[in-house]
């Protein structure tokens, strides 16, 4: 019983600190997108994209097309993290006016794909060459995967724009990556 009463007892002032902090910084502003993503591993699309494939040995297409919605960002980033299992590829397509325009693609290599959980399953699609794409709707955001190439590519995009970017838009979007380039 002591232990639970420790622990609310330290909970409550953490979070009264933690909105004092808030409270006292709030006429702060934000750091801009481009002091933000570089810090936490991001850099451009092209670096990203050329650590990626000198990490697997293997070219990566990315589509050509983007949703059509407003981005004033994007950026790349390659994890590079304990053994392949956990490797990927991420671009990130962001507003700094506008959070809900937000689109994101992950690559990772098939052989360490994520699995599909049927729960999360919306509908499927039909990709140029015969793919087969998976529309899911997780934590807020509609995701077509698909797999080609020996990677296993998610296209994410706001649910908040999903009156946009229609899962057709985002088939659109993948069949993209055929397009020369």
């Amino acid at each position: 019983m002591y232990k639970i009463v420790s622990f609310f007892l330290i909970f409550v002032i953490c979070l009264t600190f933690s909105v004092y902090n808030v409270y006292a910084n709030s006429n702060d502003k934000p750091q801009p997108f481009e002091q933000i993503y570089p810090e936490i591993g991001y850099k451009t699309v092209e670096e990203a994209v050329s650590e990626f494939e000198d990490h697997f040995k293997q070219n990566l297409k990315l589509p050509l097309r983007v949703p059509p919605i407003e981005f004033t960002h994007h950026f790349g980033r390659f994890s590079d993290l304990e053994g392949e299992i956990n490797d990927s590829f991420e671009v990130e397509f962001i507003n700094d006016k506008s959070s809900k325009n937000h689109y994101k693609i992950d690559v990772i290599p098939i052989e360490h794909k994520i699995p599909i959980r049927d729960k999360y399953v919306l509908d499927v699609y039909e990709m140029k060459n015969d793919i087969q794409a998976t529309y899911m709707t997780i934590s807020g955001f509609n995701v077509l995967v698909f797999e080609r190439d020996n990677w296993q590519y998610m296209l994410s995009v706001d649910k908040r724009v999903s009156d946009t970017v229609t899962p057709e838009v985002l088939v659109e979007i993948a069949n993209s990556i055929d397009y020369p380039g």
